[in-house]
């Protein structure tokens, strides 16, 4: 089909969807004032890292933002506690609604003054949108009477109100005021965020990241930028033996071994047995299985760091470094000494193969990952919504770096043989991760897979994992992880617009947004990096961190003002919530101010809808010059 063909064709299906030059007319009066409308509210968050119940609190109570409006609408009128028991039924309304039911609070006067207080946050919420974005946002259970409440309007006579008044009534009359409490607490969180992304790492440390998983497989909007933890999962599910391996590893070293064997159904039984047969010396079967899965780790990444000299990882191959009888390993040119050298499935002449055990297990672990159907699912979910990096209303999205030289320039790499840099290099690593999965899994993508996880010049780590070291040498000097040099030239304005430059992003008020390494707010550091161009958002949401942190995580809001960071405090458990109240306790600051309001005109979706205008105009023309089917 040439182009003019297809053109005509196009108007064709046009003309089916807008018949008369009155329906043109009212779409383009539509669409014209739909970019005059603030853009949605955007949130960001990172390294969830299996924290799910933290995570669904903040989504519940959208970063402190339900507060913030209950407050703003009702301080005058509610006093705090109130107001607080107001919240926790917007978060919570199923458990909130059982406990009030069982108090004997259920009134019908309680219903009424509930349902009108929430009806009202709703209406402020919905200001910015559309009546139609605001109508697709509703259950569709109560699309309709949801649609009326919000746009009651008070007359002369007072006869919307009345009508609205009888609706409720009506309601709670017929037992319907539960329901229709859950459908307003959905229809006000929906509102309250209209767009959702998550910088990088669901996976590991935390207990439940596979409940995370399913709960965005439900969401509205989202999108997802890998983290290294994330592609260390997705490369166990596509065959890596690497990976496979350092998942199992990471999991029982945080003691988190559910995840795999209730979330995903994969038993780890034939490493226990083997761990608790060859490593009888521990004690703990947890220790022996950590000591197990690590020296097959050691020597399997020893295999891939042998085949791939260009990953430059020669400094990692430590098993053939130890002394025994000294119980030492050499590394940065010196001899470090060891917690322990009992490592009986090492030869010291063959330190990199596995025994025939060794090589069982690993067999059933991989296969394993792979029979996994529910990990299968997950996986398949985070390659449809996720990527390396995105673009988006202007700012760049990515989990960990950009690589650079020592001179701050975009380092070239070899990606399939071919050098590449800067976006360039980006675009390759994701073709290589699909390939990974979706290709032939050929051993050198995979291999990948691993590298992508802790290489020192990978987009989503950009530091060298000292794995070994943190688990056998005493000396923590060792463990001390050099950072690829984007960490240092991130500090910096021109770096960071260089950066942003490279990716199409040239106005003042872009941004990068990173993951990846936790801000140590309780050392002084900031998140808010480049001269203001920089916003790193791992706060320490997983709780290993809060320690090293001092907060419990951020989460980056983006509205039609500007950007503002809220950073929490750690979660004390939806119990807590429920019985007192109580809320995950967050501080807002401003980032950024808009030079003006941001609208929809301003954003991604607005470009689009500047082209369909642009469309409607020259349908318009066709209806009012020229026959559309003569039209050539």
């Amino acid at each position: 089909m040439d182009q003019t063909d297809a053109k005509t064709k196009y108007f064709h299906l046009l003309a089916a969807q807008y018949p008369s030059v009155q329906d043109v007319c009212t779409e383009i009066i539509n669409l014209q004032a739909i970019l005059n409308l603030p853009k949605g509210t955007e949130h960001f968050m990172s390294d969830l890292h299996g924290e799910y119940e933290a995570f669904y609190h903040i989504l519940n109570n959208c970063s402190g933002v339900v507060r913030e409006k209950v407050d703003l609408l009702f301080a005058s009128t509610m006093s705090e506690s109130e107001r607080s028991e107001l919240c926790t039924l917007i978060y919570y309304p199923r458990e909130k609604l059982k406990m009030t039911r069982v108090d004997g609070k259920n009134s019908p006067a309680w219903y009424r003054f509930t349902l009108q207080c929430m009806i009202e946050l709703a209406k402020m919420l919905s200001s910015k949108y559309t009546r139609s974005k605001v109508r697709k946002a509703m259950p569709k259970a109560y699309a309709y009477i949801l649609d009326e409440l919000l746009h009651a309007q008070p007359d002369e006579d007072n006869n919307q109100l009345v009508y609205h008044d009888k609706i409720i009534d009506t309601l709670i009359g017929l037992g319907g005021g539960d329901a229709f409490i859950e459908a307003l607490a959905v229809l006000i969180k929906r509102l309250a965020v209209d767009h959702l992304h998550i910088v990088g790492d669901i996976f590991d440390r935390g207990p439940r990241p596979d409940t995370i998983i399913e709960f965005l497989m439900g969401h509205h909007s989202f999108d997802i930028e890998w983290g290294n933890h994330d592609i260390l999962w997705m490369g166990a599910a596509a065959g890596s033996e690497a990976c496979v391996a350092t998942v199992v590893r990471n999991s029982v070293s945080h003691h988190n071994m559910d995840v795999l064997e209730r979330g995903y159904a994969i038993s780890l039984r034939p490493l226990t047995l083997f761990a608790q047969r060859v490593y009888s010396a521990y004690d703990d079967p947890n220790e022996a299985a950590l000591q197990a899965i690590s020296v097959i780790l050691f020597k399997i990444e020893g295999q891939i760091i042998k085949r791939h000299p260009e990953y430059h990882m020669e400094d990692r191959l430590l098993l053939d470094k130890i002394h025994y009888e000294a119980k030492t390993v050499h590394a940065y040119g010196k001899d470090w000494p060891m917690r322990t050298v009992d490592f009986p499935t090492v030869d010291p002449k063959d330190p990199y193969t596995l025994t025939p055990e060794e090589q069982a297990v690993l067999a059933d672990l991989k296969n394993a990952f792979l029979e996994s159907e529910r990990l299968a699912r997950h996986i398949r979910f985070l390659y449809e919504t996720g990527s390396v990096y995105l673009c988006f209303n202007q700012n760049l999205l990515f989990h960990g770096c950009i690589p650079m030289n020592e001179h701050g320039q975009f380092e070239t790499l070899f990606v399939d043989g071919n050098a590449c840099k800067g976006k360039a290099y980006m675009d390759a690593t994701e073709r290589v991760a699909r390939r990974a999965y979706f290709g032939d899994r050929d051993q050198s993508s995979l291999d990948f897979m691993w590298y992508l996880w802790c290489g020192s010049k990978s987009p989503l780590c950009g530091r060298i994992v000292k794995t070994f070291e943190r688990m056998w040498v005493t000396d923590r000097e060792a463990w001390v992880e050099p950072q690829n040099d984007y960490y240092v030239y991130c500090q910096q304005k021109a770096s960071c617009r260089m950066v942003l430059r490279e990716f199409g992003l040239f106005g003042d008020f872009c941004h990068i947004i990173n993951g990846h390494l936790p801000v140590k707010v309780i050392r002084g550091e900031r998140p808010v990096k480049g001269g203001g161009a920089l916003i790193t958002i791992d706060g320490g949401f997983c709780r290993a961190y809060q320690k090293t942190t001092g907060i419990a995580g951020y989460t980056l809001i983006f509205n039609s003002h500007g950007l503002r960071l809220m950073s929490h405090q750690p979660f004390k458990g939806k119990e807590h919530v429920l019985h007192e109240n109580g809320d995950m306790q967050s501080q807002s600051e401003v980032i950024a101010t808009a030079p003006k309001r941001v609208l929809v005109m301003d954003a991604d979706n607005g470009h689009a809808i500047r082209e369909r205008i642009a469309d409607l105009k020259e349908l318009m023309r066709i209806y009012q010059t020229e026959d559309l089917d003569g039209r050539v």
